[in-house]
């Protein structure tokens, strides 16, 4: 690569020694006791799993409680950094945390590896990892559209392979599988607590661990072996009773559980199932349980161990660690008399299976209900297109039923009547269905298997079936369905169930056939009812594990290079942003007033604007492209209160960048819920944005503001929000005094001259306030390490 920058070191010398001398435990463990240092944490990792420093942590902050405690609560407080003097209080204190590992999907390293570079540190701190599946687009089918992703991103893979080589972090290539699921059978364990920078990383609660989505600056602290901070979450309880049967999957708890709790219900509390119940669930459907949790807003969901996840961990290759966490099970279940916060009981035997949406994952509909409901809100009875897979409900048993329907159909002469995609979880899954005849079964169905990759489900699909703006509807067996999220239409209806009912409603083709109760007619004119779905948990023969995707870091790799052309659209070396001046931001224009859901969508697309992940100045050109402005309506059109003209709300925020006019966002409920993309975070800052007031944020991304030195602000009183119109000027006054649980003060100045005060709450610490005075979390970092 002609005309590139390397990668260096810029820190003084005396920053460079600090920064080197933090990394001196890099991979080092306590002393253990020879069994349990026998163990690792994975076949990929020298680090021994941590059962006994976690038992002796445990053991002092519940002497410290004196009293029965939740499987969150001793997860969590197990990995304190300071067990001894820690506050601990839900919903109120702040946790400073050792996670035991990283995990990275490849859309979001990219800015997380560039903020390590930043740091000037040599190494992780922690086990770390790469997992490129964000960049494939489903177009024709898995081997060509693989092969075309790896030309197109080859710049972007190169970078991360290198990265990950120089500073110790594993790198699984395209076409291993989704983070997720490469997570769920090589990672977890029961008792993990990781993090990772996708919000659907709770998957792993399905093996008994807390994993926990991210932005990628506190991806960056935890491999810089910086204690993780976070709110000390509330605890509610799911006690699950009776037995799932017939059409009822583990899916439908999770579609019956978002009904209940909304998509904000969950926030600021870990979701921890419980009751009889659970030991009728697979591991890997607890997994898909846990992985949808992310849409309530929760900060994780978890499985107590049992014999399901030992079953799941000797069929991946662990059978030592199942062996240990079997002399660990006192750190792993629940106390009897474990406090919840708010208890929900389901009980499986009753429990219906469920389809939510469409534009909303909490939208729920039993299936008895669905065709009334569709009719009453004139919801496109027919289906388009059906999709199954995902890092949500692709496992082997998914699979296998989904497959006990196909053959039925088949006996009968049916096909799927639509078409009807089929995403793999990972190389794994895929070898062992390909091998067991699966996917032969659903290919003959009329199913096109795609790439071991998100592909769809996050809007990476080249969908040519119906125009832009054209209403239709979709039934996929994904995890979210906002406006426009899997293909970019924002008339296409999208519903989430089972991966069952998705294979069920494509033999039908249309939203208002219950398989429970209809029948089809097979082309022998005979009426059938399909019978419940079926498959084995596991594959009798064990997994194929495929082809070999894994990468692991050389022991040294400080002479590996890394380079990032100054030309390239794909990436992009960082800048720090600019400290605060000390003043109080004064007369600022408001960019946009969001009316209604404001989804990390809604502030950074997706889809197409993948490829500019790595380039922070490429990509903020979708800023809030999606975002309803509530002056007109409408999408990607804001006044410039400069020139009085209308324009893109990207070019309008560069415009005002330009003049030096300072802005702000002003924002509904639940600003900011969905995805853990810090480029929603990144981008404002970037182009000048200096707050976001909002009625109530999502968790994630209101850290991921804080991180980069935006001040997240919330209405003491919502009612608020209607005071203030786009064209007003805002100032936040008394920011010197700017202190914990301290409200700040809001002048609002109408266009008339009159001006009003009303009160503004936060809910930053000490820590988090000195990230916005230095200009963000990184620029903090570095000045502790230069000794300011």
């Amino acid at each position: 690569m002609a005309h590139c920058i390397r990668v260096l070191h810029g820190q003084g010398s005396r920053t460079r020694a600090v920064l080197l001398e933090i990394q001196q435990r890099c991979f080092s463990v306590s002393p253990l006791t020879a069994a349990a240092a026998q163990v690792a944490m994975s076949k990929f990792d020298k680090a021994p799993l941590p059962y006994e420093k976690l038992t002796k942590n445990l053991e002092v902050v519940k002497k410290r409680l004196g009293r029965d405690m939740t499987l969150a609560e001793k997860v969590l407080y197990s990995h304190l950094d300071d067990p001894k003097g820690q506050e601990i209080e839900r919903g109120t204190s702040y946790l400073r945390l050792r996670p035991d590992r990283v995990a990275m999907q490849d859309a979001t390293a990219q800015m997380a590896m560039l903020q390590f570079i930043s740091s000037g540190l040599p190494r992780v701190a922690v086990p770390s990892t790469i997992h490129c599946d964000h960049l494939i687009e489903a177009q024709v089918g898995g081997e060509k559209d693989l092969a075309r992703a790896k030309d197109l991103n080859k710049e972007v893979y190169k970078f991360l392979e290198t990265a990950g080589a120089k500073y110790g972090v594993g790198f699984w290539k395209p076409g291993s599988g989704i983070i997720h699921q490469i997570i769920l059978e090589n990672y977890a364990f029961p008792g993990l607590l990781m993090i990772g920078t996708d919000s659907h990383t709770p998957n792993g609660g399905g093996l008994g661990g807390l994993c926990i989505g991210v932005g990628g600056a506190d991806a960056v602290d935890v491999m810089a072996d910086i204690p993780w901070e976070l709110k000390c979450p509330k605890v509610i309880g799911v006690k699950l009773t009776g037995q799932m049967k017939g059409w009822t999957s583990p899916k439908d708890v999770i579609l019956k559980v978002a009904g209940i709790l909304t998509v904000k219900g969950g926030t600021g509390a870990i979701v921890e199932y419980h009751g009889p119940g659970v030991d009728s669930i697979s591991c890997t459907g607890m997994a898909t349980i846990c992985n949808m949790g992310a849409e309530i807003g929760a900060t994780t969901s978890v499985f107590p161990y049992n014999s399901r996840m030992e079953t799941y961990l000797k069929s991946t290759g662990r059978a030592n660690i199942a062996s240990t966490a079997n002399s660990f099970k006192h750190i792993l279940t629940p106390d009897a008399k474990a406090p919840y916060d708010q208890l929900i009981e389901i009980d499986l035997s009753t429990l219906e299976p469920h389809v939510n949406g469409p534009f909303t994952p909490d939208l729920a509909s039993p299936i008895s209900k669905l065709a009334e409901v569709a009719k009453k809100n004139d919801w496109p009875m027919d289906i388009r297109v059906g999709l199954i897979g995902s890092c949500t409900n692709s496992s082997y048993e998914d699979m296998g039923r989904c497959a006990s329907i196909v053959k039925e159909a088949l006996s009968h002469g049916l096909k799927s009547k639509i078409p009807f995609n089929v995403t793999p979880g990972s190389e794994q899954i895929r070898a062992t269905i390909e091998r067991d005849g699966i996917a032969k079964t659903l290919r003959d169905f009329g199913g096109t298997v795609l790439a071991n990759a998100c592909g769809p489900c996050i809007g990476q699909w080249d969908r040519r079936d119906v125009k832009k703006g054209e209403k239709n509807t979709i039934v996929t067996s994904y995890n979210r369905n906002f406006t426009g999220r899997n293909d970019a239409n924002p008339a296409t209806h999208c519903f989430v169930t089972s991966p069952e009912l998705v294979t069920a409603l494509s033999i039908a083709g249309r939203l208002d056939f219950n398989p429970l109760a209809d029948e089809l007619t097979g082309t022998d004119g005979k009426k059938f009812k399909l019978s419940d779905p079926f498959a084995d948990e596991l594959p009798s023969k064990g997994f194929d594990s495929g082809q070999d995707t894994y990468e692991h870091p050389p022991a040294d790799g400080s002479k590996v290079q890394v380079d990032v052309s100054p030309k390239s659209d794909r990436l992009q070396l960082l800048s720090p942003f600019d400290k605060w001046d000390g003043k109080d931001l004064t007369d600022m224009t408001i960019l946009i007033k969001v009316k209604g859901k404001c989804t990390t969508d809604h502030i950074s697309a997706a889809g197409p604007w993948l490829k500019y992940r790595g380039h922070l100045d490429n990509i903020s050109n979708n800023m809030f492209i999606t975002a309803t402005n509530a002056e007109n309506g409408e999408l990607n059109k804001v006044r410039n209160q400069v020139t009085g003209e209308f324009g893109p709300v990207p070019g309008t925020a560069r415009a005002y960048k330009a003049a030096g006019v300072r802005w702000c966002v002003v924002g509904d409920e639940n600003y900011g819920e969905g995805s853990s993309r810090e480029h929603a975070a990144l981008e404002p800052r970037h182009l000048g944005g200096r707050a976001i007031i909002v009625k109530s944020f999502a968790r994630i991304h209101e850290t991921n503001l804080k991180k980069q030195g935006m001040l997240p602000l919330t209405f003491a009183n919502s009612a608020d929000y209607d005071k203030i119109q786009p064209s007003d000027k805002i100032s936040l006054l008394g920011l010197k005094d700017l202190a914990p649980g301290k409200q700040v003060d809001c002048q609002i100045k109408h266009k008339d001259g009159s001006t009003e005060i009303i009160k503004l709450n936060h809910s930053m610490n000490d820590q988090q306030i000195s990230w916005f005075r230095a200009g963000s979390a990184l620029n903090r970092m570095k000045e502790i390490a230069a000794g300011k």
